[in-house]
């Protein structure tokens, strides 16, 4: 494999990162707003937290660094709620 396709392969793979992210955190809200979900669920928290995760990695990769400043805020607090679930 060459480098170029192996880079196109390694963003690609950042963009679906970056993609179910975003899908992960919408989910997330949609979920609470129409009353599937607490916003003191266990599985709200993770959802946030992977979702940040996923756009963490795609943004960096494009150092894009006001999306990574949010989204490891945005992971600090479902880190915070996961905790408050477990206890």
């Amino acid at each position: 494999m060459t480098t170029s396709k192996k880079q196109k392969n390694t963003l690609n793979a950042r963009e679906l990162a970056g993609w179910t992210g975003v899908l992960l955190i919408l989910l997330a809200y949609c979920l609470v707003t129409l009353g599937g979900l607490q916003p003191s669920d266990l599985l709200y928290s993770l959802m946030n937290l992977f979702g940040a995760l996923g756009i963490i990695a795609s943004s960096y990769s494009k150092r894009d660094l006001q999306p990574v400043f949010l989204n490891l805020v945005w992971l600090l607090v479902a880190a915070i709620g996961i905790f408050k679930s477990l206890g």
